[in-house]
């Protein structure tokens, strides 16, 4: 019995070149694919989430400003920026940390 969601049906294989954005948080290594974090273990892809704590908040701060895309940069699917699932929301990795869009700004979500 497992108490922690799995991927199914996952044929790529995830590592070093692999294509896709690693992210180290929770003592493990993890690849953003398609606004999911997959870590590959025991035979079976994990769906993974970056915590909402005290590194991570959920907060809004409006006057964040971040010199890693142009003001007015709107974040979502097809942004160039990977999608990182965080606690109940989906923030993009910019410069090593994590953007959260909200309203007219994007909210400092912590490091990465």
């Amino acid at each position: 019995m497992s108490d922690h969601r799995t991927h199914s049906n996952h044929d790529h294989v995830h590592g070093d070149g692999c294509g896709h954005t690693a992210v180290k948080h929770a003592g493990h290594v993890d690849y953003a694919h398609d606004g999911h974090l997959h870590h590959a273990h025991d035979g079976h892809v994990d769906e993974c989430s970056v915590s909402v704590d005290a590194k991570n908040p959920a907060r809004c701060t409006p006057s964040h400003s971040c010199a890693g895309h142009a003001q007015g940069h709107a974040h979502g699917p097809s942004c160039g920026h990977a999608a990182i699932p965080h606690g109940d929301h989906v923030d993009y990795l910019v410069t090593d940390h994590l953007h959260h869009p909200h309203g007219s700004h994007c909210d400092d979500h912590g490091p990465m």
